[in-house]
């Protein structure tokens, strides 16, 4: 009966060892294929674009990168626009990349109507041709495809803003019409500006008592000239701008003095409008005082006497 007993639990005892081997070989089995198989989807996955890439990725889609240029050239080809508009395209870009690189360097001292007018004018004439209802080479309109074509239109909108800027600076009164030239009166000004200027450079470094006798009759020319401009609106942000460097020169870093003609006018009606209340109190005492001499006069006493006279005649 012992023996039976220890033969039972030996049995028992190296079934439940090879029972534990058996569970650990399958483990290890299985970790392997698990590992095989996350590895062959890791594998498959770098294979394959995400459609979601993660957070701070960069997508990079697989296969020729002519993928998105073989897109782009899909479309029907009544859709694109043709070649004749491609090329008026080209031609803005390039004249208002033109305008902007003359517009920057002309901002201080402000001369973007004398130095930049020409490049304004090539700008406008090319988009006076995309938005012409006429015909162009080949029979074609380009302003439906090239300004009206999306909702942002852009060739509209970059041109609309140079165009504001140009009519603020009032370009257009300095400028003859089809941007030839400047006028006559901005060259004259120009000119007599350049006296002043010449003028001021001579006499800076000595005595400025001396740049104020040797440079007003210059300068007074070149007041009167503004004046003129201004009222006669001929003027634009140009001439403005240098005729506000000008006068602070004269009058801050030389110190002058230049008595200006209207300022006489003002003085004069401020002086009658400075007097007035004493001329009307003065006017009202002599009034009031010979309105007393007046009814201190006895007339009533000499009309009774009258009537007096008359009555014992009667």
């Amino acid at each position: 009966m012992q023996n039976y007993l220890f033969l039972t639990m030996s049995l028992f005892k190296r079934s439940s060892d090879l029972l534990l081997l058996l569970v650990n070989i399958l483990s290890v089995v299985s970790s392997d294929e698990a590992n095989a198989s996350v590895s062959t989807l890791a594998e498959k996955w770098t294979r394959t674009p995400s459609l979601i890439p993660a957070t701070g990725a960069v997508f990079k889609p697989a296969g020729s990168s002519m993928f998105s240029v073989n897109l782009l050239s899909s479309f029907p080809e009544d859709l694109e626009i043709s070649n004749y508009c491609s090329d008026l395209l080209h031609i803005f870009g390039e004249r208002y990349v033109a305008y902007v690189n003359c517009l920057v360097p002309a901002a201080r001292p402000v001369k973007v109507c004398q130095n930049c007018y020409a490049s304004y004018g090539r700008l406008s004439d090319i988009y006076l041709n995309i938005s012409s209802d006429q015909m162009g080479a080949g029979n074609e309109s380009c302003r439906d495809s090239l300004l009206r074509s999306d909702r942002l239109m852009l060739v509209y909108a970059l041109f609309n803003n140079l165009k504001d800027l140009w009519m603020k600076s009032n370009c257009d009164n300095c400028i003859i019409k089809g941007y030839g030239s400047l006028t006559n009166d901005t060259l004259y000004f120009m000119d007599i500006l350049n006296h002043t200027l010449s003028c001021f450079e001579k006499y800076s470094p000595g005595n400025h008592t001396e740049l104020c006798k040797s440079c007003k009759t210059t300068y007074s020319e070149l007041n009167v000239l503004y004046s003129g401009m201004e009222k006669n609106q001929t003027m634009c942000i140009d001439i403005e701008d240098a005729m506000n460097v000008t006068r602070r020169l004269w009058s801050k870093n030389f110190n002058c003095s230049f008595p200006r003609e209207e300022t006489v006018p003002v003085i004069a009606v401020s002086s009658f409008m400075l007097f007035l209340p004493i001329i009307f109190y003065l006017s009202s005492f002599l009034h009031s005082e010979q309105k007393k001499r007046k009814l201190i006069h006895p007339k009533r006493a000499k009309s009774y006497t009258n009537m007096n006279i008359q009555d014992k005649q009667n």
